[in-house]
């Protein structure tokens, strides 16, 4: 039973503790942070299913202030895990690694750190083999983790040149207030970081993007205009998404008009948190254009991330040396693709 610890438990950290609670072939030790937030609150309140540390040595009084009682430090933490998963603000990432490496365990780094914190840049699907066997592997963000799906998925079935992307990007995320109350919307400078990230992961397909911030919490959309090396319809897309468990094809149709529809439905389905894992593709903007081909994809920021990680663990403790396989058992533990049955 592989061991696994967890440092931050913000929006991604409290979903990584579930999915690795969720993996059969896992045992999470425990989580750390640094304080007690609403999160680490709402934790004790649940009966603190998992044991906590405390981040900040010297920290104890804010724990003990609110009645919460801490397992020991971060590097007690370490001490006891096979690997960390490293959910922390951008840049403590890199602190942490010092720890890590004094005590020669693995780690695996959200997006948010820089690319030189990992030995790999890593995506479960895309290159899942060249993270086999690595002591640091670095998440690619939610957006990028996301296009990669996609992308990935065509790209075996078909071959795909080149990629033009369009990020329509959430301001942050629900119940979060560090970006203010706007009313606007806001360009960043081109090529977007995304599709740069992709083109490192899989550097035989050119890529470029533009990305816009939006008023909005609930959810990414990506437009993506694809060139295939063979022309690729409408029918063929949309057959080659639908077997792909971490890819949900949806439609206007059925009521799913945008990203708070899925948000609504995933609550429907009981989901914790009204968390997905899965990307969901419009059928209805799949639109074929000479020899390209257009469609939309739905990213649920929180939560996309999640398999990915679970696969990054397998990768770096070489649980399964078969990309297929390894995606397989986190699609089935995370029970991803179940629509594909009904």
């Amino acid at each position: 039973m592989i061991k696994v610890g967890i440092a931050g438990y913000g929006v991604i950290g409290q979903r990584l503790a579930d999915g690795v609670a969720l993996q059969k072939d896992m045992e999470l030790v425990g989580v750390a942070d640094v304080s007690p937030t609403l999160a680490i609150r709402a934790l004790k309140e649940k009966g603190m299913p998992y044991d906590l540390y405390n981040a900040i040595p010297g920290n104890d009084k804010a724990f003990e202030d609110a009645g919460i009682k801490v397992s020991g430090t971060l590097e007690d933490l370490v001490q006891k895990v096979d690997i960390m998963l490293d959910a922390t603000s951008a840049g403590v990432g890199a602190k942490n690694k010092e720890i890590y490496q004094k005590y020669h365990k693995k780690a695996v780094f959200q997006g948010g750190e820089k690319n030189s914190v990992a030995d790999v840049f890593f995506h479960g699907y895309a290159n899942f083999e060249q993270g086999i066997g690595k002591q640091f592997l670095k998440l690619t963000s939610c957006n990028t983790t996301g296009l990669i799906r996609a992308v990935d998925c065509l790209d075996r079935e078909m071959g795909v040149e080149k990629v033009a992307i369009t990020i329509i990007r959430r301001v942050a995320d629900p119940g979060d207030y560090h970006r203010g109350l706007t009313n606007a919307l806001q360009i960043d400078k081109a090529p977007s970081h995304q599709a740069l990230d992709l083109m490192t992961i899989m550097p035989h397909i050119s890529a470029t993007g533009i990305l816009v911030h939006t008023p909005v919490t609930h959810g990414h959309i990506i437009t993506v205009v694809a060139t295939t090396k063979r022309k690729a319809n409408k029918a063929e897309l949309l057959e080659t998404f639908r077997k792909h468990p971490r890819i949900r094809v949806v439609s206007i149709e059925e009521g799913f008009l945008g990203n708070a529809s899925l948000f609504r439905y995933a609550r429907d389905l009981g989901n914790p948190r009204g968390d997905m894992y899965e990307i969901a593709v419009w059928e209805d903007s799949v639109v074929e254009s000479g020899n390209d081909i257009m469609f939309a994809i739905n990213i649920p920021q929180e939560s996309v991330v999640i398999p990915e990680s679970m696969d990054a663990i397998r990768a770096a403790l070489g649980m399964q040396s078969e990309r297929l396989e390894a995606v397989g058992k986190t699609n089935t533990y995370l029970g991803m693709g179940k629509w594909l049955e009904k």
